[in-house]
């Protein structure tokens, strides 16, 4: 079944704590043809790798047999207005109805008297909290009621129980006081508050959680809604979805590139820094790739475009930016697993704390055994821990995806945190990946000025990379390249050429023997090039020697400054090249780079980063993402280095969309500062519940029985340790809060 495995993603509806997302995953697990499936709680997404016996009909009858719903499309900004309003309202009529409950219910907590019965004060109450209870609170009981449906509890079953109990206790006490001996209290302020405030916190997670895909929305913000196409000769502007590859688009300044392609005609300075993380808009001309979302900054241009729709460089990073998002991490599957079998568990807690309290209690028995078991249900809700992980991951990937760094998603976060030692590729990652002439060097009578020159103009009609580099290097240098006659490449080994009338010979060693030209005391400076990492290139004018050139491969500006940020790092770094290993040390010495592997071909790479990792090291492997695929997908963590369309999304689990080999360092950064995020979301999401419930079942008790609560206690464990429902409804939707919020943090993390 392995080549017809697709992956399949969806919104699930109704769900609201990490149990129901177990819920979810396990029924889709159960479909045959399935070979995984995961759910993301806070992204409310489903991602299903199954074969094709597992269509979509069946993926959502599993969805809907565990309670839940399947919604088609991604969530619209509209919709998630939609759901914020109508929290918003919701809240508001709680908030309205539940002050006059609280003023009303004052009297009896405090033992106060009133100016009216007692009983028709209880009947006020009564008439206030159930819009509450049944109208505000609906949310809760439709989806308790859904999952009971399937034989399943989740988050809206632990709160409608509790809640219910003390509002039908209340009712009962207010309606037919008889039933009870003597007067009974009630607590329609409990039942009225907790609503209140859990639904206040759920309209705070709403709106912090819409923040965490804020990332998705400005990628999204980036696309230009038309493009300026030339069609029969004339300008007309399309919607961009229209435009074709092979079209010419016109771009003038200030305007969004619409799609990617490739310069025509004119020259501009274009920003793309919200691609790759790039601060300094990139000069284009013509044969200069443009990424569509990009902004043009001074000139106007025309492009042939190259890519449309969802093959833009920006539509791929779009879709691994939600696939990261929606994907999980190792760390999170310990939380899964508690999740599963959470709300059965503290059901089970909850009734026994009822049964313990009525039958050993203080009096009124029956009470504190209710209001116990109401704060034990409400408390335990697992919201905190659901969020814990998937809201740190969304808001990783998308500062990441910010800075140009794409990650494939969660595991990926977590491995790059253990990586202790980083594999270099020399050519394209720490160098420019195109030959530069870096020496000229006269003998013979020539100036510097001069040799060059004519070599260059030999040059100018050779297609080879380093007789290019040659010629660039003359005319940074601004000479006039005159041109040559009689031109001949004699391959591999150079050109011949007559310039101005004079023979210039421009090549290897093997040339000039070849042509029966002495070196005259120029090998050793050869040699002594070769041993720096340059290509020497002797010159011959008129039969005699004239100079040498020398060609290299310049190391990029930013990449000293990269391997000095992975050091104070704490991390090793190795470089791996096919050059000898005279260059190749000459290269590790410039950088300071602490172990170098010379004259691995590329075939051998995935080999190289093995043995290290036989070491016992946990290695990243950087390369350009194609001649690296092997020992990119051999590595711990494999990071891509591309420019722009030229980006390896395929190649590895990490891509950086800009040259900047910073980003290596960034990434890294960025996985640490994440995983610290989520420890600390579980930690306290396990300690708030771990620590909580058994105060709420009143363990506490035993310190306190004989009602000796000190006084400023008192409002929260009342007269014998038992901890107020109330409270334990505004503990439990402060620790949901306050994990959306540390994840919120890391869109502020420092990661260089």
């Amino acid at each position: 079944m392995g080549e017809a495995v697709r992956k399949t993603s969806f919104r699930v509806t109704g769900m609201s704590c990490a149990a129901c997302a177990s819920r979810v995953e396990k029924a889709l697990g159960r479909v045959p043809g399935v070979v995984e499936a995961s759910v993301n709680l806070a992204t409310e997404r489903a991602t299903v790798e199954h074969g094709p016996e597992a269509g979509m009909e069946e993926l959502r009858r599993a969805v809907e047999g565990a309670g839940y719903g399947v919604a088609p499309g991604e969530e619209s900004g509209e919709e998630k207005e939609r759901e914020y309003l109508g929290l918003r309202r919701d809240l508001l009529v709680a908030g309205v109805l539940t002050v006059p409950i609280v003023l009303g219910s004052l009297p009896h907590m405090l033992g106060l008297g009133v100016p009216v019965p007692m009983g028709l004060l209880n009947l006020g109450l009564l008439l206030l909290a159930t819009p509450v209870q049944f109208w505000a609170g609906r949310r809760f009981y439709r989806g308790a009621w859904g999952a009971l449906r399937h034989g399943q509890a989740n988050m809206n079953t632990l709160v409608a129980l509790g809640t219910s109990a003390a509002y039908l206790y209340s009712a009962a006490a207010t309606l037919v006081p008889g039933l009870f001996a003597g007067r009974a209290g009630v607590y329609f302020d409990t039942s009225a508050i907790i609503i209140t405030l859990i639904l206040l916190g759920r309209l705070l997670e709403t709106r912090a959680r819409g923040r965490t895909s804020e990332a998705i929305e400005r990628l999204a913000g980036m696309q230009a809604k038309t493009a300026r196409v030339v069609r029969d000769g004339t300008e007309r502007d399309v919607p961009v979805e229209e435009v074709v590859p092979g079209d010419t688009v016109v771009v003038r300044p200030g305007e969004r590139i619409p799609v990617d392609g490739v310069v025509v005609g004119g020259r501009s300075a274009v920003d793309e820094a919200m691609i790759t993380g790039e601060s300094l808009p990139a000069e284009k001309g013509p044969g200069d790739e443009v990424i569509g979302g990009t902004i043009n900054r001074t000139g106007s241009f025309r492009f042939r475009a190259t890519k449309v729709g969802r093959d833009t460089a920006l539509a791929q990073i779009t879709r691994m930016v939600e696939e990261a998002q929606g994907s999980k991490a190792p760390i999170q599957r310990l939380a899964d697993r508690i999740s599963g079998v959470f709300v059965p568990a503290v059901m089970a807690v909850a009734a026994a704390t009822f049964a313990v309290w009525w039958a050993f209690g203080p009096e009124p028995a029956f009470t504190h055994a209710l209001l116990n078991m109401v704060a034990v249900l409400i408390i335990a809700c697992p919201c905190a821990m659901g969020l814990a992980t998937p809201t740190s991951i969304m808001v990783g990937t998308g500062r990441g995806a910010e800075r140009g760094i794409l990650i494939k998603g969660g595991e990926t976060l977590e491995e790059a945190h253990r990586v202790d030692t980083v594999v270099l590729d020399k050519t394209g990652t720490l160098t420019k990946g195109r030959p530069r002439l870096t020496d000229v060097v006269p003998a013979g009578g020539l100036g510097e000025e001069e040799l060059l020159r004519l070599a260059a103009a030999a040059e100018s009609a050779s297609e080879h990379p380093l007789g290019e580099a040659v010629v660039a290097g003359a005319r940074e240098r601004g000479l006039a390249l005159p041109s040559p006659e009689d031109f001949e490449a004699p391959t591999g080994l150079g050109v011949r050429a007559i310039v101005e009338g004079r023979a210039v010979l421009v090549g290897s060693r093997n040339l000039m023997e070849e042509s029966g030209v002495r070196e005259n005391g120029l090998g050793p400076r050869a040699e002594a090039l070769s041993r720096e990492g340059k290509t020497p290139i002797l010159v011959a004018v008129d039969g005699r020697p004239a100079g040498l050139l020398a060609v290299a491969d310049t190391i990029k500006e930013e990449a000293g400054e990269a391997v000095g940020m992975l050091h104070r790092m704490g991390l090793e770094v190795v470089m791996m090249t096919g050059d000898d290993r005279y260059a190749a040390e000459a290269t590790a010495r410039e950088l300071g780079i602490d172990r170098v592997l010379a004259g691995v071909l590329p075939q051998d790479k995935a080999a190289e980063v093995r043995r290290l990792q036989q070491e016992g090291k946990k290695v990243a492997m950087v390369g350009d993402g194609i001649n690296d695929a092997p020992a990119l997908a051999q590595a711990d963590v494999g990071i891509a280095i591309g420019t722009g369309t030229d980006v390896a999304l395929e190649a590895a689990d990490i891509t950086l969309v800009g040259g900047d080999v910073r980003g290596v360092a960034r990434a890294i950064r960025l996985s640490r500062a994440t995983i610290r995020n989520i420890r600390q979301n579980l930690f306290w999401a396990f300690a708030y519940n771990v620590a909580l419930i058994p105060v709420a079942a009143g363990i506490l008790y035993p310190f306190f029985s004989g009602g000796t609560v000190p006084e400023p206690l008192r409002p929260v464990l009342g007269e014998y340790g038992f901890l107020n429902p109330v409270l334990a409804a505004a503990a439990m939707a402060l620790s949901s809060v306050t994990v959306v919020g540390n994840a919120l943090r890391l869109r502020r993390a420092r990661i260089g």
